[in-house]
């Protein structure tokens, strides 16, 4: 029976993780005790709002061996995804325009970082023969944050993203879960200090205090993952913000170290990165459909697309294109659409001089 070198197979994982594309590889085991009990908190204080799936696993998203039976180590693993020559700042500038989390400009990303992941574990199983893996990309009840943070990618930072010295923060994960005993990599530190810039950027106060992020406050939550009207008191503090949110990650001062991505399926596609806002609210359902192939934000369905563009109308300056545009909306068939246009209109009605 062959001995296998498990230092050295590390070594040569890394290696092979970056010609597929991946900034960095980290290993790390499966012991999330701290993660766990964070978890537990915020679950019971309601901060995931309607994110049920959040609690419904039990113990699998915090103990990867229930999830995935005999786990050792978890691969860790980070690829950019912040376009070249992007300008963020210019558009959440101008109100005529949509904003987009930066991540979902381009194609989605995580059926090509599975893949990358799974051609990564074939080529280990050349080397060292059969072994058990599953590869995940918020793909399952997974820590990805923690474990990457165990894994040495980063830390959590005080807007609970991930965060590296010498990447920033704009970038995916993904995971490996395997039975091979690899020696772990050393955790990351905390390099946040004394730094509140996410915390005061957050339109909606949506992080609480340090470490501490209120989903039900989140624009990133509201825009993608709640499904519902969005609380009135909320849509003024949205600007143009119609998919995500990246206020926090735009404030991080260790962004300066971010590198674009060199991931041509992350460059901005149809327009995405500036999009009129007008002409936004006015696709077809064929033509949602059509521009949107392939990207993650198709998967929010056209009529939270509507949702959340008429907020952005709503707080628009008042001008003939947005009045048109949201007196049409407000006859749209979706009671969930129409009654956020209407909100709107009535926004500009009652400040006729914005």
């Amino acid at each position: 029976m062959t001995v296998i070198d498990y230092h050295g197979l590390a070594r040569e994982i890394k290696h092979w993780a970056a010609e597929l594309g991946f900034q960095q590889l980290g290993i790390a085991d499966t012991h999330l005790g701290a993660a766990e009990q964070q978890l537990d908190n915020w679950l019971a204080a309601g901060c995931h709002g309607d994110m049920g799936f959040m609690a419904k696993h039990g113990r699998k998203r915090s103990r990867p061996e229930l999830l995935v039976p005999g786990t050792l180590r978890v691969l860790s693993v980070r690829m950019n995804y912040l376009p070249p020559g992007d300008d963020p700042l210019a558009v959440l500038n101008d109100p005529k325009l949509g904003y987009i989390s930066r991540y979902a400009l381009g194609r989605d990303y995580h059926r090509l970082m599975r893949n990358r992941l799974q051609k990564l574990a074939v080529r280990i199983r050349e080397r060292i023969g059969e072994y058990s893996f599953r590869a995940f990309v918020d793909s399952a009840p997974v820590l990805e944050k923690p474990l990457g943070s165990s894994a040495g990618l980063g830390w959590q930072g005080k807007h609970t993203n991930l965060l590296s010295r010498d990447a920033g923060c704009w970038f995916f994960l993904g995971e490996l879960y395997t039975d091979l005993p690899l020696p772990v990599d050393k955790p990351a530190d905390d390099h946040c200090g004394r730094c509140t810039a996410c915390l005061d950027s957050c339109p909606t106060r949506a992080i609480t205090a340090p470490y501490r992020l209120d989903a039900r406050r989140c624009i990133s939550y509201l825009t993608i993952e709640f499904s519902g009207s969005i609380p009135v008191s909320l849509r003024p503090l949205m600007g143009n913000r119609i998919y995500g949110c990246d206020d926090c990650l735009l404030a991080c001062p260790w962004n300066r170290f971010a590198l674009p991505t060199a991931e041509l399926a992350f460059h901005p596609r149809n327009g995405l990165e500036s999009p009129p806002l007008d002409a936004l609210i006015a696709w077809s359902d064929d033509q949602f459909r059509r521009r949107l192939e392939g990207s993650p934000i198709r998967r929010i369905g056209i009529q939270r697309w509507r949702r959340n563009i008429a907020v952005a109308l709503g707080n628009a300056v008042t001008t003939p294109e947005v009045i048109k545009a949201l007196e049409r909306a407000t006859a749209d068939p979706s009671s969930l659409v129409a009654e956020h246009a209407k909100w709107a209109l009535d926004c500009h009605r009652q400040q006729p001089s914005r």
